[in-house]
């Protein structure tokens, strides 16, 4: 039976070392770092995540700041609230809560944000320093992943690493981290995805298996090999009776897995939790190297 890569427990700890960085901070009469989230729309699970945000923020000390938007909102209109969190000396970090209407176009958007405080890690100054093992903010999904199998003891060096989904916010990233020369890292990496036929052959050899694709109970226990880490990305809300009228779930078959797997991460309060507290760790390092921290 595998044993579980918990998330929600190591993302406490987490919260907790930042609470303690932060109380510092403050002792020393300097001000909380402050990140800043701009929502567009009001797409339910948007709202709800950058919520979670905010409620991260109040435990470990930051300030917190939402800039809400209509979906009818100009690309202009977004362009100029962005401009004026880059020139602010009060904010360290912000996101743009993603999808965005079809009226702006994500890659002006994500091009806008000064990367310095690009605390998402999706601008292309950051992804490349990334991919070429410099010190820059990490994408906050793969970070959390890395350090879940750091907190574990998960040996990668010399492992082959299966990743399922080739999206710049999990799979690319993770590709290229998990390749690294580091730990974790140094693993033979494989990057699959839904042109990739017989996904099965690949993923039945590797040691490590990562899945960001977003189908509900794809992997299954015929498709790893005894003892194999799975690392479940995914999570889809399915429609059910129960009190709450849905469940979530994984890419990953979870019961049928961890009769067959040495570790998993549960769905949830595997990797979710591990994203929101990347976001805390890269907003304090975005205070701390600020220019305006010096």
């Amino acid at each position: 039976m595998a044993k579980i890569l918990d998330g929600l427990k190591v993302s406490k700890e987490i919260k907790q070392e930042i609470r303690a960085d932060v109380e510092k901070i403050v002792a020393g009469k300097r001000r909380a770092p402050h990140l800043v989230a701009i929502l567009v729309g009001s797409n339910g699970a948007s709202m709800t995540y950058v919520n979670n945000k905010i409620k991260d923020c109040r435990e470990v000390g930051f300030k917190s700041s939402l800039v809400k938007f209509p979906s009818t909102v100009s690309e202009a209109e977004l362009l100029e609230k962005i401009e004026e969190l880059n020139k602010s000396k009060d904010v360290d970090g912000f996101i743009v809560q993603l999808p965005l209407p079809k009226q702006i176009d994500q890659e002006k958007i994500i091009m806008a944000i000064d990367p310095r405080k690009d605390v998402d890690g999706f601008h292309p100054e950051n992804f490349g320093k990334m991919a070429l093992e410099m010190d820059t903010f990490l994408p906050a999904t793969p970070f959390g992943i890395l350090t879940l199998l750091e907190r574990y003891g998960i040996e990668t060096e010399g492992k082959h690493c299966v990743i399922i989904g080739r999206s710049r916010i999990v799979g690319k990233p993770m590709s290229i981290l998990m390749g690294r020369k580091h730990f974790p890292g140094n693993s033979t990496v494989t990057l699959t995805h839904s042109y990739t036929p017989h996904i099965e052959k690949f993923t039945h050899h590797a040691d490590i298996v990562i899945t960001a694709l977003g189908d509900p109970n794809f992997l299954k226990a015929d498709m790893i090999k005894k003892g194999a880490v799975i690392i479940d990305v995914g999570i889809t809300r399915i429609t059910n009776d129960s009190e709450k009228g849905y469940e979530l779930v994984g890419d990953v078959d979870f019961e049928s897995c961890k009769t067959k797997a040495s570790w998993i991460t549960p769905v949830p309060g595997g990797v979710g939790p591990m994203t929101r507290a990347m976001l805390m760790k890269n907003t304090l390092l975005a205070y701390k190297t600020s220019v305006y921290n010096d």
